[in-house]
């Protein structure tokens, strides 16, 4: 799987058509905002949340509509401009997940959407993870959605998420939180910065799909 930079860096046009992709389908009165109604739902009002991978602003721009604080980092220049463009209601800043420390920190929640995460040099994930991790609160969430082959197995992102430390709490099939099976295509994982509670979730044997069980 090709990161973002090689992607953009073979097609020139390719931020610029991503961007215009989302405002046509919004201009043809397509759904676009079904992972913001997730992470909504998943905050108290007035939270602070990070858009890890934000793009163009499409999802972290819907929150901060809806009254959240929103900080967005991307890699990409092109798709930060945009989004300032489209959303100043939100704060947008150029930054590599992998290498750079997110600006302001204490993060209630944090989200990344449109298999973001497998954009990520394999050699980047693991200080992708942790640097996400580090933006947290204690107790803070980190939302992430992601499709099948696309380079980064189901159990192996989430082995890789229980080691830097979060405690894996939900997987879901979808972003409107259909059950997750052995067969699921598509995988939204909730994952948590311990530290608000004690009650955690072991993950499953390998090829068990979402069947966790809780502890505490």
């Amino acid at each position: 799987m090709p990161t973002w930079k090689e992607v953009t860096a073979a097609n020139p046009n390719h931020s610029h058509n991503f961007a215009r992709k989302w405002k046509v389908l919004q201009a043809q009165g397509k759904d676009i905002n079904g992972e913001a109604r997730l992470i909504d739902a998943m905050v108290e009002r007035s939270a602070r949340v990070l858009d890890a991978g934000c793009g163009s602003g499409r999802l972290g721009g819907e929150l901060a509509k809806r009254g959240h604080t929103v900080v967005g980092v991307d890699v990409d220049p092109i798709l930060i401009d945009h989004a300032e463009h489209d959303y100043p209601e939100a704060q947008w800043e150029i930054g590599d997940l992998t290498a750079d420390e997110i600006p302001e920190g204490n993060f209630d929640i944090a989200v990344a959407a449109g298999n973001v995460m497998t954009f990520i040099a394999v050699d980047g994930r693991e200080a992708a993870l942790r640097n996400v991790f580090a933006a947290l609160r204690p107790g803070g969430r980190f939302v992430v959605g992601f499709g099948e082959g696309r380079g980064w197995g189901f159990q192996e992102f989430l082995d890789l998420a229980l080691k830097v430390g979060y405690r894996v709490d939900f997987t879901f099939a979808s972003w409107d939180m259909k059950v997750f099976k052995e067969s699921s295509t598509f995988m939204v994982a909730v994952l948590t910065r311990p530290g608000a509670d004690s009650v955690g979730l072991v993950p499953p044997a390998h090829g068990h799909g979402g069947e966790y069980t809780a502890t505490g």
